[in-house]
């Protein structure tokens, strides 16, 4: 059993862009994929004759599989030595594929990833504070073509070098931030229940969780919502969030995600809902139904290790801090995104015929009409 590994070569961490690209160097031999946010603010005066795709000019969705054809198709013809990534987690994982597509589309990169073998260097820096892909061998892709969001995986897709950079998500639109950390949140919680934990993951995935939550208390402490009090108190945490999604990161890529995934894949698949507000939705949901099936192990950690962060009863658990991370980011029902009730059974099919990967990591196993009733609830 794999007790701990760290994907990436190296993990940087500069205060500026400007520091990165001293040290980093880009050049004409590089390609860099990001958005035209970032680039304007932050990398075209630092580029030096880098080559530039900009994801937002293929869509404004996450990554479908029809987009990143597009990408590895304008990416191919620059032979890129290196690929600088620097953006959120559909960037990252953009990259990643294109890396190591080889000019392959992705389907048969699907089909073929267990042989594909990577010559592009790949340089991986997060915007936001959440998805921990720099750490990843992990991308996730909205499969259109089978009406389904899923993740692929490779060791070949791990960065050669992981950069965090604070001043980059000090601009995050407020929902921005909420949505991306509360991704890393359920990265922690996930990778914390998951079978294939680790003392060494645990670690990780315990601290990040720690950091999340307590500088969730001090955000939602520092002033009213949209207020200028509490986007500087943020700003002023947001390396500890990014570490914190660093280590999420590094906890779930071996012990893995698990049902709050599987089942926010739908949402977002579908309904287009970004991929941290539909963990959001479906998180307490899923927790609740395993402590309705196994209330003892690793769960009973987990809640005793919450409840003295949130100083409350280990059953006020959940109430407590959805009540904490509702006043950054407010959970909807199922039907507020559209969602109908003839969706919940073809979702909860679609779970368990497309998302094994994701389930085998479920901290008790969940069948079909559990994860319909799942569904139900959150309805």
């Amino acid at each position: 059993m794999k007790l701990f590994a760290v994907g990436p070569r190296e993990i940087h961490r500069f205060a500026t862009v400007r520091e990165f690209a001293e040290e980093f160097a880009p050049s004409s031999h590089d390609l860099i994929i990001s958005i035209h946010p970032i680039w304007n603010a932050f990398i075209e005066p630092l580029s030096n004759g880098a080559h530039a795709l900009l994801l937002d000019d293929y869509g404004n969705q996450e990554p479908t599989d029809e987009m990143i054809d597009r990408v590895i198709a304008d990416a191919t013809p620059y032979h890129a030595d290196r690929i600088i990534a620097i953006g959120g987690g559909a960037v990252m994982d953009v990259a990643k594929v294109v890396a190591i597509a080889d000019g392959r589309g992705i389907d048969e990169v699907i089909d073929g990833i267990g042989s594909l073998k990577r010559s592009t260097g790949l340089v991986l820096i997060p915007t936001t504070c959440g998805t921990g892909s720099e750490t990843t061998e992990i991308a996730a892709i909205n499969r259109t073509r089978l009406g389904t969001k899923a993740g692929i995986s490779s060791p070949q897709m791990f960065a050669d070098h992981a950069v965090l950079i604070p001043e980059l998500p000090h601009g995050l639109p407020d929902h921005v931030f909420a949505t991306s950390s509360m991704d890393a949140l359920v990265h922690s919680v996930e990778s914390v229940l998951s079978p294939n934990a680790t003392s060494y993951t645990r670690l990780f995935g315990y601290e990040a969780m720690r950091m999340i939550v307590e500088g969730y208390q001090k955000v939602a402490d520092a002033g009213e919502a949209g207020s200028e009090e509490r986007r500087a108190r943020r700003n002023e945490l947001m390396e500890d969030f990014l570490i914190a999604s660093n280590y999420a990161g590094i906890s779930f890529d071996i012990a893995g995600c698990a049902a709050v995934h599987a089942l926010s894949y739908q949402l977002g698949g579908k309904y287009h809902v970004p991929h941290g507000e539909s963990n959001y939705a479906m998180f307490t949901g899923v927790l609740r139904c395993y402590m309705s099936i196994k209330s003892d192990g690793e769960i009973a950690v987990m809640n005793a290790f919450l409840a003295r962060i949130l100083d409350c009863d280990e059953d006020e658990v959940y109430d407590r801090l959805e009540a904490l991370i509702n006043r950054l980011l407010p959970k909807k029902a199922l039907h507020e995104y559209g969602v109908t009730r003839e969706d919940l059974p073809e979702f909860a099919h679609r779970v368990m015929a497309t998302q094994q990967r994701l389930m085998r990591n479920c901290f008790v196993p969940l069948d079909e009409a559990q994860v319909l009733d799942i569904f139900e609830k959150l309805y």
